[in-house]
């Protein structure tokens, strides 16, 4: 069986994953509860995925990597090899993701951001949706999901308020 490649996300209510500059400080003044849902998913993954982008955020915004204890792969077009927390690739992101999730071991974790995400959507390749929505209006920013995706067919497992965040879980059919 593949592994599961699991979309845990936070966005606006109108839709975005980021502020302009990728600027994510609005998510840090609402108020939650708990750690929101994250270690209930974050036990069920043993891999990470980002874009270079997201992976150059959370090493600007962290002091020290938050994953050590994952196998983390960073898409990139100028990074190369490998550093002590992650692997860089640069080849096609759905061809090697679709590589990864024959591999033995568990479900993976789509980190960020979007433009990993649009591919992986336009490949059919997101199994489960965990998008918790803050209590935002942005107005403009980065785009959970980009234009011209394919129609996709997906079953609400259950929804959570912590706080101030509404989670809902999908799956896809």
């Amino acid at each position: 069986m593949a592994r599961k490649l699991i979309l845990f996300i936070a966005a606006s209510l109108d839709g975005y994953i980021a502020k302009e500059g990728d600027d994510l400080e609005w998510l840090l003044h609402t108020e939650g509860e708990g750690d929101n849902g994250y270690m209930e998913m974050y036990e069920r993954i043993d891999t990470v995925i980002m874009g270079k982008r997201t992976y150059d955020y959370v090493m600007e915004h962290t002091d020290s990597f938050p994953y050590p204890d994952k196998t983390c792969y960073v898409y990139s077009n100028s990074e190369k090899g490998t550093n002590e927390h992650v692997a860089f690739v640069n080849e096609d992101v759905v061809s090697f993701t679709h590589k990864l999730q024959q591999e033995e071991g568990s479900n993976i974790w789509v980190a960020g951001g979007a433009a990993i995400l649009d591919a992986f959507m336009k490949a059919r390749l997101i199994d489960e949706y965990i998008i918790t929505i803050t209590p935002h209006i942005l107005g403009s920013g980065v785009p959970l999901f980009l234009v011209n995706n394919p129609e996709i067919h997906l079953v609400l497992k259950e929804t959570k308020r912590y706080g101030q965040f509404v989670q809902m879980h999908y799956e896809a059919k």
